[in-house]
């Protein structure tokens, strides 16, 4: 079982330590305001007020046995912040999180140690003008900067086609990896099936799932309706 240490409990901090105490990890949850520890305090395997620039103070509540640290500070304590990522490395964590407001403060976490850098504010306006620009595209996985695995509900312009027809590859430089049959299906057997290697015979019909891989940008322009 992964050891996490979460150093500040804002909105972003207290609902990271959260979800990662439901999934079953051990969760260290740090601030220096003790009523934001107080309403963690039942909700992880431990809540400590301390000030996470004191190295010893952290290695008292065993931070230094942490297989991962996020430092979820918020940027009008960016120096405290930066000496909290120092001290982490000093410790020998190898894998720390810093959460930085902008990009210049995530290129300061790079440089004194923090092995990558979340941006949640960035990341979410960035998910947001996806979602707005192309609203048929249901979730999608980020495979390299640019391209995704992304899910899709099928149009009613794909309804009876097969994928030899529908030329998704040629027409919008996307790949088709998995089909799951909706109930729009004429045999009952095959609603719900998934077709994990679809062939050029393939039929779709208007609502099932589909994976597809492609860059961001072919992504968008697959057909809403």
């Amino acid at each position: 079982m992964k050891r996490f240490a979460v150093i500040g409990l804002g909105r972003f901090g207290t609902k990271l330590a959260i979800a990662l105490a439901m999934s079953g990890s051990e969760v260290i949850a740090i601030d220096k305001n003790r009523d934001e520890v107080e309403k963690l305090r039942d909700q992880v395997s431990h809540a400590v007020r301390l000030d996470s620039t004191d190295e010893e103070a952290l290695k008292a509540q065993g931070v230094d046995k942490a297989d991962v640290a996020i430092i979820a500070v918020g940027q009008e304590n960016f120096e405290s912040a930066i000496l909290t990522v120092v001290n982490l490395r000093q410790m020998g964590i190898t894998q720390i999180y810093a959460r930085a407001e902008t990009l210049t403060s995530g290129e300061v976490f790079s440089k004194v140690g923090a092995t990558e850098v979340i941006y949640p504010e960035i990341e979410s306006a960035q998910r947001w003008a996806y979602k707005l620009i192309a609203p048929q595209i249901g979730e999608k996985i980020d495979i390299a900067p640019g391209y995704s695995l992304a899910r899709i509900k099928a149009p009613a312009s794909f309804h009876g086609k097969t994928v030899e027809e529908l030329q998704l590859r040629q027409k919008f430089n996307v790949n088709l990896v998995i089909v799951k049959c909706s109930e729009n299906r004429d045999l009952k057997k095959e609603q719900g099936a998934i077709i994990n290697v679809p062939k050029a015979e393939t039929v779709i019909y208007q609502d099932d799932i589909l994976m597809v891989a492609g860059s961001d940008v072919d992504l968008a322009k697959l057909p809403q309706e």
